[in-house]
């Protein structure tokens, strides 16, 4: 019986894993993540910080 539920969750995390990976790669999200990977790179002016580069 032990085997059995070890075996289940075995296949549940790879299909879960396996869900994440192709979530990630999805051309869907590829302007999210591209805009996300951007945003250190980018200035805080609409919160009124300004760059001191002193």
């Amino acid at each position: 019986m032990m085997a059995t539920i070890n075996g289940l969750m075995t296949l549940l995390l790879l299909i879960l894993f396996v869900g994440i990976c192709v979530w990630a790669w999805s051309s869907r999200n590829k302007e999210n993540f591209d805009r996300m990977a951007r945003l250190p790179l980018e200035d805080n002016t609409d919160t009124g910080e300004t760059k001191n580069d002193d």
